[in-house]
């Protein structure tokens, strides 16, 4: 399960390079400017410490200062565009997505595990207008959606514990799953169906279905997905004549993956 290790442990682990980063994580579309002491708060950072790691991200051009306020630049975008390019997504993922979402009309993503969310890496949007929208770089909670379901559920059983004794369930709707011992059943159910389909659980209105994509070694490295409005289709159906498609189009990334095992290797982390 990908997270951060054990830096208390590692004597190459460098503090001061996770504090900057930290500084640049802390800005988000809830908070696109802010001010020193809202950036140290942020980041659990002392004043002191958060103004150097500040300064030195204006000096390199990640972040710009207005009067007493900071914002991040384009710049910091090269981080995102350079995983893309190097890794071809465009090329082993995306084709086989836009082939899910021009036979049904649905959204069609593939998202990794990062911490306790999901991240998605990849996505390919419908024209038709759902609640909660997503994009390449979107985070949203494991325990609401059935990527993350997904992905935790073929994770080893002492990373699926730790997530279970660590992470906020958080309500999103009535038919989130915030019990523990639910959420276990659940994953246990996806393991032996080898896919997930969540009904109002993140937001209401939006249902999906999604599968594991695995590497040469049986690894999950991702999971792909079809979601679309509860107006459009009933679940059940959702699952029926989506499920087929996305398990073909599964096949194809893995065996696209096959050929770029360093590919893999990232997206396991």
């Amino acid at each position: 399960m990908a997270g951060r290790g054990n830096p208390d442990k590692d004597p190459e682990y460098l503090s001061t390079l996770e504090r900057g980063l930290s500084v640049l994580r802390a800005f988000d579309a809830a908070h696109p400017e802010m001010q020193l002491s809202e950036v140290a708060a942020a980041t659990k950072l002392s004043p002191a410490v958060a103004r150097r790691c500040l300064n030195t991200l204006v000096q390199l051009g990640y972040v710009a200062k207005h009067g007493r306020r900071f914002l991040l630049r384009p710049e910091v975008l090269v981080f995102g565009s350079a995983f893309l390019s190097s890794m071809n997504l465009d090329t082993i993922a995306l084709p086989f997505l836009q082939a899910v979402r021009d036979e049904t009309g649905d959204s069609s993503s593939m998202a990794v595990l990062s911490g306790h969310d999901i991240l998605y890496v990849a996505h390919v949007s419908t024209n038709r207008h759902i609640r909660i929208s997503a994009n390449v770089g979107t985070r949203f909670p494991i325990h609401a959606t059935s990527l993350g379901k997904v992905l935790l559920a073929f994770q080893g059983d002492e990373a699926i514990e730790d997530y279970l004794a660590k992470a906020e369930l958080r309500r999103f709707t009535e038919r989130t799953i915030t019990s523990r011992d639910e959420l276990k059943k659940r994953l246990k159910k996806v393991r032996l169906d080898g896919y997930d389909s969540a009904l109002d659980e993140l937001d209401y209105g939006i249902v999906s279905v999604a599968v594991p994509v695995f590497d040469r070694d049986r690894t999950i490295t991702s999971a792909i997905n079809c979601s679309t409005s509860t107006t459009r289709i009933s679940q059940d159906e959702l699952v029926r004549t989506r499920l087929p498609l996305l398990r073909n189009a599964a096949h194809e990334i893995q065996a696209a993956l096959a050929k770029r095992p360093y590919l893999a290797h990232s997206l396991i982390g």
